[in-house]
């Protein structure tokens, strides 16, 4: 691999003399420049990033850590916040703790001992205190910290009551809400409190049920899916907090014998790209992804400049009817 020595002894310029070309300092010639360019080109010369960084004292670096690479919803998330970060000139830097607080820590310390400008994090297992200890800009996506942290969250609370509204006007009389995980504090539990909500409100049956840590992390639910449908044999209306768990009670439902949208119907949340590719197609409550990556970018280039910003902001969720409530 090419060395700036090789650059500088390509171009018959001193080192010193690349190096002021390469960070733009000072008086540079057109020709000087234009030899160091050709001379790079030649030997595919790629500067490190990091060490130009660390001598600067500032990173054009953000981390995103997020607990699944895997699952829709978080690779639509780190999608569009690398397509963010790219056209305001930063790179990213993306870890997967796979909800291991070990992994999560240690990826927070490379972040900081290698001065990173910011940190995006997509989920925390971590108590607030200890990210403030971290004193580097953290933008934290679906969990509201506070304590010197900024929070993006989607309206999710609001999601649980779109949801059970559109089922019980589409003449659904006793619902089931396939929600968050046992014993873990998750998004999905405020949206099913909006669905528990609703359904008291306006007198339907109602129940939730949460699923076991692994198969959350496998994403595997067909088993838990077809022994709570057995167990509920009367419930026409589901509400599944992810469109992964959705697309898995078609496929359920399918063996079954359980026919959607006609004898059960179907809503799900996030609006990844299964919903639009299922067979009937899932009505589902859609999250504003992009506009989330591009806040949490915003918000973390404006808080590593020393703007003060707001401590949390929550987006609408929208409702997107498609054939598993038509």
């Amino acid at each position: 691999m090419a060395t700036i020595s090789d650059v500088a002894k390509e171009a018959g310029l001193a080192v010193a003399t690349v190096s002021r070309i390469m960070n733009n300092r000072g008086y540079i010639s057109e020709e000087a420049r234009k030899k160091v360019e050709a001379a790079a080109e030649k030997l595919n010369y790629r500067p490190n990033e990091l060490a130009r960084s660390l001598s600067k004292q500032k990173n054009n670096t953000i981390g995103i850590i997020v607990p699944h690479i895997v699952h829709p919803y978080f690779a639509k998330l780190i999608s569009n916040i690398e397509k963010s970060a790219s056209d305001r000139k930063y790179k990213i830097l993306l870890c997967n703790t796979r909800e291991e607080h070990k992994r999560e820590q240690e990826y927070l310390d490379m972040c900081v001992s290698n001065r990173l400008m910011g940190v995006i994090l997509g989920s925390s297992v971590l108590e607030p205190e200890s990210l403030v200890k971290l004193n580097i800009p953290i933008i934290t996506i679906e969990r509201y910290l506070g304590q010197g942290t900024a929070s993006i969250v989607c309206d999710n609370f609001q999601g649980g009551v779109m949801a059970a509204n559109h089922l019980i006007d589409k003449g659904c009389r006793y619902l089931i809400n396939f929600g968050g995980v046992e014993n873990n504090s998750m998004p999905a539990d405020e949206r099913e409190e909006g669905f528990l909500h609703t359904c008291r409100a306006r007198g339907v049956a109602g129940t939730s049920v949460k699923s076991k840590a692994d198969e959350y992390y496998m994403m595997e639910y067909h088993d838990y899916i077809e022994k709570i449908l057995k167990e509920h044999p009367e419930a026409d209306g589901i509400f599944a907090s992810s469109d992964i768990i959705a697309a898995q009670v078609i496929q359920v439902c399918t063996r079954m014998g359980i026919r959607i949208p006609d004898r059960m119907k179907l809503v799900g949340f996030d609006d990844v790209n299964v919903a639009a590719l299922t067979t009937p197609s899932i009505t589902t409550i859609r999250q504003p992804v992009k506009e989330i990556a591009d806040m949490a970018v915003d918000l973390l280039i404006r808080s590593a400049q020393g703007e003060v910003i707001p401590t949390k902001v929550t987006l609408p969720v929208k409702l997107v009817v498609r054939e598993s409530t038509s």
